[in-house]
C-alpha cells in the first residue's frame, strides 16, 4: 500500500472524529451515517460485472435508545484503529474484542459481550470511511497459500515465491501492504483444494506452465482474493480459477470473479471480474471418462444449484446454465481429487494443459 493511501486512511478516521466532537461542541444529536449493507441495498453492476452496494444510507445517532449502544461501539472500534495506525502495529480482530471488552462504570452494561458485536461494527467502519478492514490494521488469521517465479518485499523482507519449498508463501489478511519486485508469470491459476496446489506444486506446474498458483484452501480469504486481484489489474494477468464440479465450487468462483453479497461494499477492492473457470465441470467427468469417481448430490447441493441458476452472471450465460442443468439433471457432482482415477499427475501433465492449450474456459 502506498504511504498516501496509509495517510488518507488515518485522516478519515481522523475526520469522522473531529465530526462528532463538533456536532458536540454545536450541542447537535451526534452521529455516524453508514451505507446500508441488507439485501435491499445490493445490485450487480453489469458494467463492472460485480456486485456493490447501491445509496441507501442510514444514520446512527448517539441520542436515541437503539442507537445509543451501537454508536458507542462504532466510535471506540474507530479510536482502536487509529491508535493501531499511529503505532504503526497490527492486531486481529479477536485482539481487538479483548482490548476493548469491559464493563462500563457502575452498570452492568458491557462494551461488547461477545466478538460477534464487535466484528460487525468493523464492517460498519469499513463502509462508514470506505476503507478496507485491512487498512484499519485489523488482520484475521492467514488463509491460502501461493507459490510462482515473484519476489516481494513484506515488511522489510524480500521473499522469493519461488523458494519456500513444499509449503509455499502463507498469504496474510495484510496484502495490500506488500510490494511486488519481480513478477515473471503468464497467467495465475487458482485452486481450491489445497490438495490440489500441493499436487500441482510437487510437479512443479507453476514453473513449467510460467504461472502463479493459488491454493484457496476452500472459500478464498479476502487477503487471497485481493492478492489475486492485485496480481489481475497491476500486472494484466489472467486468472483461471480451478474448482469442484458441484453448486459450492462454482460459488467459489462466482466469488472471486463477482463478489459476494456480504463483501459487496469492497467489491471494487477484491472482485475479479475477468476471472475464468478452467473446470472441473460435469462435461468433464464425461470427457475424461471419470463417471466412477463422482459423488452422489445431496438434496442441498440440488437446492444450491438451482438458486445458482438464477444469479445475473449464471443466467446470462448458455455454458454454465448447461453446466449447472447438468449437474441437476444427473444428480452428481466430483471433486478435482477426482481426476486421480486417471493417475496422479493427469491433473497437472493432461487435464489443465488441455484446458489451456484449447481454452476450454467458462466466463
Amino acid at each position: 500500500m502506498t504511504e498516501t493511501r496509509q495517510k488518507n486512511v488515518s485522516k478519515e478516521l481522523e475526520k469522522l472524529g473531529l465530526k462528532v466532537a463538533a456536532e458536540i461542541d454545536k450541542k447537535e444529536n451526534p452521529n455516524i451515517e453508514i451505507p446500508i449493507r441488507a439485501l435491499s441495498n445490493v445490485i450487480f453492476d453489469k458494467k463492472l460485472g460485480q456486485l456493490t452496494l447501491g445509496d441507501k444510507t442510514a444514520k446512527r445517532y448517539f441520542f436515541n435508545v437503539a442507537h445509543s449502544k451501537k454508536f458507542m461501539q462504532s466510535l471506540l472500534v474507530a479510536a482502536f484503529a487509529k491508535s493501531l495506525r499511529d503505532e504503526n502495529i497490527h492486531a486481529s480482530i479477536r485482539d481487538m474484542y479483548y482490548n476493548l471488552k469491559r464493563t462500563i462504570g457502575d452498570s452492568n452494561e458491557n462494551t461488547f459481550d461477545a466478538q460477534v458485536d464487535s466484528d460487525p461494527i468493523i464492517v460498519d467502519i469499513e463502509v462508514a470511511l470506505d476503507v478496507l478492514r485491512e487498512q484499519l490494521h485489523l488482520t484475521t488469521d492467514r488463509k491460502g497459500i501461493v507459490a510462482g517465479n515473484v519476489i516481494i518485499q513484506d515488511r522489510g523482507d524480500s521473499i522469493d515465491w519461488s523458494k519456500l519449498g513444499s509449503g509455499g508463501w502463507s498469504i496474510p489478511s495484510t496484502v495490500e501492504e506488500i510490494d511486488f519486485k519481480k513478477v515473471d508469470a503468464k497467467f495465475v491459476l487458482v485452486c481450491e483444494k489445497n490438495a490440489g496446489f500441493e499436487r500441482l506444486h510437487e510437479d512443479k506446474f507453476w514453473q513449467k506452465h510460467k504461472c502463479i498458483l493459488i491454493g484457496t484452501g476452500g472459500q478464498p480469504s479476502r487477503g487471497t482474493r485481493l492478492l489475486i486481484q492485485r496480481l489481475n489489474s497491476e500486472f494484466n494477468l489472467p486468472v483461471y480459477v480451478f474448482c469442484d464440479a458441484d453448486s459450492y465450487g462454482f460459488y467459489i468462483y462466482s466469488v472471486i470473479k463477482s463478489g459476494s453479497i456480504s463483501l459487496a461494499h469492497v467489491s471494487d477492492r477484491i472482485a475479479t471480474p475477468e476471472a475464468k473457470f478452467i473446470g472441473l465441470t460435469i462435461s468433464d467427468i464425461f470427457k475424461y471418462d471419470l463417471k466412477k469417481a463422482t459423488i452422489k448430490a445431496r438434496e442441498v447441493d440440488i437446492k444450491r444449484a438451482k438458486e445458482l441458476l438464477n444469479y445475473e452472471w449464471f443466467a446470462k450465460n448458455p455454458k454454465w446454465q448447461k453446466e449447472i442443468n447438468l449437474m441437476i439433471e444427473k444428480g452428481i457432482k466430483a471433486e478435482i481429487e477426482a481426476l486421480s482415477h486417471q493417475g496422479l499427475r493427469f491433473m497437472g501433465e493432461t487435464y489443465l494443459p488441455d484446458k489451456l492449450k484449447n481454452k476450454d474456459f467458462l466466463d
